[in-house]
């Protein structure tokens, strides 16, 4: 019988890659909600930055899926979502210091995160350093003929 969703070793059904999922659940409510907001009243002010919220909303959503899901398939998707985090926050964080003409209000993104206390900008990087560690550590067990079977949720 495969084991639940998340449950291998070292996985994120407990410690540092649950923490990691939480954290990514709840900038995905934060930017999610602001973005929801700022479209709702205020869209013909700054559309490209609540798009760009809205957009950082999704990424944090599909990011926090494809850690919670564990298994091969949840870190590839993690890491093409956190790789995208990383870019967005880069991209978008060096134009908004650059020609703040583009962004008359802010996204999530914005100066690499300084209204959020530079979490979005660090977020991914942690995000695959762990991931980086998950595989390694799957690596391990499979070499060792230890790793749990591919089941539901480990393609």
């Amino acid at each position: 019988m495969p084991e639940p969703v998340g449950s291998e070793p070292g996985g994120t059904a407990a410690g540092p890659g649950r923490v990691l999922v939480a954290v990514y659940a709840v900038f995905a409510l934060a930017a999610g909600a602001r973005a929801a907001v700022q479209v709702a009243t205020r869209f013909a002010e700054a559309p490209v930055a609540y798009l760009l919220s809205a957009l950082a909303a999704a990424v944090y959503v599909v990011a926090t899926v494809g850690l919670a899901r564990g298994g091969r398939g949840g870190r590839r998707t993690a890491v093409v979502a956190c790789s995208v985090e990383l870019a967005g926050v880069l991209v978008v964080g060096t134009l908004s210091l650059l020609d703040r003409a583009a962004f008359p209000d802010e996204t999530v993104w914005s100066a690499f995160g300084r209204g959020y206390g530079f979490v979005p900008l660090v977020l991914p990087v942690l995000g695959l350093l762990w991931l980086r560690h998950q595989s390694e550590v799957a690596a391990e067990q499979e070499a060792a003929g230890t790793a749990p079977e591919d089941g539901p949720g480990r393609a």
